[in-house]
């Protein structure tokens, strides 16, 4: 840099990159725009991995505020392709390791189209499968011993949405949060149901699941297969449907991968660290 005068130096299509970037962040900044270290990083590191992405896309058509309490925004490329397959499809799968955002994504998009009046409700449920406790040693009535299990979804909506508008909306039903099998026997329509923690339905709990779909629904699946905790030998519902509804119209994978993990940079080395002793376990079997 000399002055007001920026040499950049790299081959063509680097160069390039770097002018639309600068061109971008000229018209942004004119229009009043100011982004902090952290959300040009992010921007940037997207344009890294597809080229198509602009800065503006990333700040006027990425960016979104489901109820006017907070911004989301997608932090890698396979967040804002998971958000882009939402909106364009009735049934997504997102599928990878902890702390992808996965669920977090899809309670925001939810939160949005409750707002913007697509749906009029929105269903957020989990099998309440015990993950190396017991259930029934947890005290209360059965509402108070599955609230732990939907305690994540819980936290996604309150950080999203005023505490006094979410509770009324719990209230009035308009926001219902319970477990897989109070699922059973329902048609869910008008509605935005997201299927939270899927790798730990069986295989007729995943068809039980798919088969409520009502006309004006919307609806998205998270799992993790590394964090199966189904009793051994039992398939998990989430790669069955992987194999059977790949290629379906209407219905799209989105995978995240270690890459994608936007908690603790922490986070990222200890899903890769047990990813790589999975692989040479796998390898030393075969």
């Amino acid at each position: 840099m000399r002055g007001n005068e920026l040499l950049v130096d790299g081959d063509d299509l680097d160069i390039k990159t770097v002018e639309h970037i600068l061109l971008d962040f000229g018209e942004l900044f004119e229009e009043g725009s100011t982004f902090s270290d952290k959300e040009l990083r992010d921007a940037f590191k997207q344009i890294a991995e597809d080229r198509a992405y602009s800065l503006k896309d990333h700040f006027q058509k990425a960016r979104f505020n489901p109820s006017g309490k907070k911004t989301v925004a997608p932090k890698t490329a396979n967040q804002r392709k998971y958000l882009d397959a939402i909106a364009a499809n009735d049934l997504v799968f997102g599928i990878g390791v902890a702390g992808t955002g996965k669920s977090y994504l899809a309670v925001a998009m939810a939160i949005d189209a409750l707002f913007k009046k697509q749906v009029s409700r929105i269903i957020l449920t989990r099998p309440a499968v015990e993950a190396g406790e017991r259930l029934g040693f947890l005290p209360g009535d059965l509402q108070e011993k599955v609230d732990p299990y939907l305690r994540p979804l819980y936290d996604a909506l309150f950080d999203l949405v005023d505490a006094e508008k979410v509770t009324k909306m719990l209230e009035k039903r308009i926001i219902e949060i319970a477990p897989l099998a109070f699922m059973r026997g329902r048609t869910l329509s008008d509605a935005f149901i997201i299927l939270d923690e899927a790798q730990n339905t069986t295989s007729e709990q995943m068809k039980m699941f798919l088969t409520r779909i009502g006309f004006g629904s919307k609806a998205v699946v998270t799992g993790d297969r590394t964090q199966v905790d189904l009793p051994r030998g039992q398939k998990s519902g989430i790669n069955e449907a992987a194999s059977i509804l790949t290629g379906l119209d209407g219905i799209e994978f989105v995978y995240f991968t270690e890459k994608d993990v936007v908690r603790h940079k922490l986070v990222q080395m200890i899903v890769k660290a047990y990813e790589a002793r999975s692989e040479n376990n796998e390898s030393q079997h075969n």
